[in-house]
C-alpha cells in the first residue's frame, strides 16, 4: 500500500456554482490536452460537468463506495464498467459526408456505449413544473490531502506532489492493478486498457511547473473557476474556503478531505399554484445541497445571501467582489503565465 508523505503546499481549486453555465468549455479544454487522443483513452474525461441533480459520470458514482469510514479506515468500493463511464463512440461520418446518399444518410452512432454518457441526463434536473430546478456541477480529481487512491496501491505508483500537493501518478510504477479505482470515492480515475495503466487529471502540471494556470481555470468563460494555494492568504481562494467559508468541499463525509471547492448555488424562491413567489422556499431543497455538501452549507448560503443583499442595497461586500470576479486574471493565484508565450516542447 502507498505511504502518504504530507506537502509543504497545497493548490486548490474553486467552482462558483452560481456562474457555472455548462458550456464544457472546461471539459473540452481539459480533453484536448488531456489525454487527448491517445489510444485507450476514448472514454476519458479528466474533466466533466454534469447537471444536479443527476446520475452524473460514471453513472451513479455517489453509491459506488470508496474513500474512509468514521473511523479512518479505508474502505475499496466498486470499479465503474465501461458502459457506466459511457463515451468513446464512432459515428458513420464517411456514410453521411462521403457516401454521395444525401439525405438519405443520417448521423447515428455505430459503436461505443448503449446507455450512458458523460453528460447523457444534461438539464434534465428535478422537481416539477413550475418549480423545476437544476445546477452544474464541474468534476475532476480533488487531488486529496489524504487521498484514499494513493494508500490503495499496491505498487507504490500515487504520490502527493510536495510543492503543490497534486496528486500525481508514476506510470512506470502502475501495473494496472486498479485498487485507485476502488479506493476513489469520486470515481474520476480510469483505466487504459491499451497500456493496462491507470490515469487521471493531473493539475495541468506540466503548465502549473511553468507557470500557467490549469486548462480548465482559465479557459472558464463564465468566470466560475478559480486556483491558488490555501494558505496564501492574498489568493481569492484562500479567502473563499478558510476566511468567508463559502466554498465547501463536496461530499466530505469521504473523509479525503478533498481540494476541490464549490460555492453552492443559490435559487429562487418556489411559485405558490397563484404564481406568486413563496419568500420562505427555495426552489433548490436544502436537504438536496446538505446531502452534497454537508451541514456547513446552510451557513454559507446564509453568508451569500447576507453578501448579495448588501451589494443590492449599495454597500461594500468584499465576498461580493471577489465572487463577481472584475479582472479574469484574479482568478488564477499566482498562475498567471499566459500559455502562449511559452515554447513547449
Amino acid at each position: 500500500m502507498g505511504t502518504l508523505a504530507p506537502s509543504k503546499r497545497q493548490l486548490a481549486w474553486v467552482f462558483d456554482l452560481n456562474k457555472c453555465i455548462g458550456c464544457q468549455t472546461c471539459s473540452v479544454a481539459c480533453k484536448v490536452l488531456w489525454p487527448g487522443d491517445d489510444p485507450g483513452t476514448e472514454q476519458m474525461w479528466w474533466m466533466t460537468v454534469n447537471t444536479q441533480p443527476g446520475r452524473g459520470t460514471p453513472r451513479d458514482w455517489e453509491a459506488m463506495g470508496g474513500g474512509y469510514d468514521a473511523n479512518g479506515k479505508l474502505q475499496l468500493g466498486h470499479i465503474a464498467s465501461e458502459e457506466e463511464i459511457g463515451g468513446g463512440w464512432n459515428f458513420n461520418y464517411d456514410e453521411v459526408l462521403r457516401s454521395g446518399r444525401g439525405r438519405n444518410a443520417h448521423l447515428q452512432k455505430i459503436s461505443g456505449s448503449k446507455t450512458w454518457g458523460m453528460n447523457w441526463d444534461e438539464d434534465e434536473g428535478a422537481g416539477e413544473f413550475p418549480n423545476a430546478y437544476f445546477f452544474y456541477l464541474p468534476r475532476l480529481c480533488n487531488h486529496c490531502t489524504q487521498p484514499a487512491c494513493l494508500e490503495a496501491c499496491p505498487n507504490d505508483a500515487i504520490f502527493k506532489h510536495a510543492d503543490t500537493g497534486l496528486v500525481l501518478r508514476d506510470e512506470q510504477k502502475c501495473k494496472g492493478a486498479q485498487m485507485c479505482r476502488r479506493a476513489c470515492p469520486y470515481k474520476k480515475i480510469y483505466f487504459n486498457k491499451m497500456r493496462n495503466v491507470s490515469q487521471h487529471c493531473i493539475g495541468c502540471f506540466p503548465r502549473i511547473e511553468q507557470g500557467v494556470a490549469p486548462a480548465c481555470v482559465r479557459q472558464c468563460p463564465g468566470r466560475a473557476a478559480f486556483i491558488g494555494f490555501r494558505d496564501d492568504e492574498g489568493s481569492i481562494v484562500h479567502k473563499l474556503v478558510e476566511r468567508w467559508k463559502v466554498a465547501l468541499p463536496l461530499h466530505p463525509e469521504f473523509g479525503t478531505h478533498p481540494n476541490v471547492y464549490y460555492v453552492p448555488p443559490l435559487s429562487p424562491a418556489p411559485l405558490r399554484p397563484d404564481g406568486s413567489f413563496d419568500d420562505s422556499g427555495q426552489r433548490i431543497p436544502p436537504a438536496y445541497l446538505e446531502k452534497l455538501f454537508g451541514t456547513a452549507v446552510h451557513g454559507a448560503l446564509d453568508v451569500l445571501r447576507t453578501e448579495l443583499d448588501k451589494k443590492r442595497r449599495g454597500q461594500g461586500s468584499e465576498v461580493m467582489d471577489a465572487l463577481i470576479l472584475y479582472r479574469w486574471k484574479d482568478a488564477l493565484g499566482h498562475l498567471t503565465r499566459d500559455p502562449a508565450d511559452i515554447a513547449w516542447n
